[in-house]
């Protein structure tokens, strides 16, 4: 028996007339996606759209066609979600939540069977159905155009997304579509560039976090050793905490491994042994990277470096003449100067310490710690209302800087308040 011929004035008007619960489905299943990747990093972008009746009466005649019992087909992408990624990394991360937080009924991986030779990207798509709370009032209340409760959820990073709708205007949309070689491989070059942009950026990325988890141990390490000496000398008394400055010795039998190497490269390795504790080899990375005569930004960044690394060896003049040569290559490093401050404080050089403080807080009046170390330099002054002020200061900025609260009250003590 032959199949009836679909009637599209019908199918149009019942597709159209449901528009409004796709569309209230669409918007409740961004704010639930949004939602669940909202502890993802990275800045997605959660697009959703209901497909337009000419696209879907086009599919609806495909599927149509390859029936043999006159079914009604169902359409499970009139209702889209698209998950833009920038990195490769974050696809992954959404691919295991829409696992775990959707009921899966399918997952197509565009391009995963391409070969070695050929260029292609991995669009993931799922067929999901609704959760109750997203979609359960409109399926039950409306019959959603042959839709179900299925919908589909793709992800892509940022690159994959713009070759899919260059792709889909050159080829999928248009009535001339490139046959010819010279065509086709203008178009594979294009997809091979992206594919491998998509690429680098991901290794860009690792190679950032790794390089930020260095910096944030070595910054820890630093601070720590440096505001507890700094907090013992001003409670205890003790005279010079650190003892008497020394200088460094160069040291000309540490072997480096600096062939084909970057400047970040180079860099890494220093973080990597300052983090261990090896501070003769980060000093002689560092020592070589400012050999290779880098711009005056980066040339700041090594000097503040090796002055941590110097400080760690109880080089004190050292890491002195480091972090001041930080600020000359860079004026408005008001870390480079703070170092110094600190480094004169404790050395019991209190008005060079104020100095330089009033040199960081120049460049940037918002910094509490700063606030306080300078007063704890009037404090051994013996100016104790400049002192109060700046103890003050510091604590309007943090009410709990435990420290400035101590040093306040002792202050209040000698003034008798």
């Amino acid at each position: 028996m032959r199949q009836a011929l679909p009637n599209k004035n019908v199918l149009q008007k019942q597709y159209e007339a449901d528009l409004p619960a796709r569309e209230s489905i669409v918007k409740e299943l961004e704010i639930y996606i949004e939602r669940l990747v909202s502890g993802i990093p990275s800045n997605l972008t959660v697009k959703g759209r209901v497909k337009s009746f000419k696209s879907f009466f086009k599919k609806y005649l495909r599927y149509l066609g390859g029936t043999s019992n006159g079914n009604i087909p169902i359409i499970p992408d009139q209702i889209g979600i698209r998950i833009v990624c920038p990195f490769i990394e974050d696809t992954v991360s959404v691919e295991s939540l829409i696992k775990n937080n959707f009921k899966v009924v399918e997952i197509e991986r565009k391009g995963s069977s391409y070969s070695f030779k050929e260029f292609g990207y991995e669009s993931i798509h799922f067929l999901v159905h609704l959760p109750e709370e997203v979609g359960g009032k409109y399926t039950k209340t409306s019959n959603v155009s042959f839709t179900g409760d299925v919908v589909e959820i793709q992800i892509r990073t940022i690159l994959q997304d713009a070759w899919a709708e260059v792709e889909h205007e050159l080829v999928y949309k248009a009535e001339f579509r490139p046959y010819g070689l010279p065509m086709k491989r203008k178009l594979a070059a294009i997809n091979a560039s992206l594919s491998l942009a998509d690429t680098i950026f991901q290794e860009i990325r690792t190679y950032q976090r790794n390089f930020n988890r260095q910096i944030g141990q070595r910054k820890k390490s630093f601070f720590k050793k440096v505001e507890d000496a700094a907090d013992l000398f001003l409670l205890e008394g003790d005279g010079n905490l650190f003892g008497d400055s020394k200088r460094d010795e160069p040291q000309n039998d540490i072997q480096l491994d600096t062939r084909n190497k970057s400047i970040d490269d180079l860099l890494l390795n220093a973080l990597y042994a300052h983090n261990r504790g090896l501070f003769s080899e980060a000093v002689a990375y560092y020592s070589f990277i400012l050999g290779l005569e880098p711009d005056k930004k980066i040339a700041s960044l090594i000097y503040k470096h090796r002055g941590m690394a110097f400080f760690a060896q109880s080089l004190y003049e050292n890491a002195i003449e480091d972090f001041s040569q930080a600020l000359k290559c860079d004026e408005k490093s008001y870390q480079s100067a703070y170092y110094c401050g600190v480094l004169h404080l404790v050395l019991q050089q209190y008005t060079t310490a104020i100095d330089y403080f009033t040199v960081s807080m120049t460049i940037n009046r918002f910094q509490p710690y700063c606030f306080y170390r300078r007063a704890e330099a009037y404090y051994h002054l013996e100016d104790y209302p400049q002192a109060l002020s700046d103890c003050e200061s510091a604590l309007t900025l943090d009410h709990e800087l435990d420290g400035a609260l101590k040093l306040k009250y002792m202050l209040l003590d000698k003034l008798k308040m």
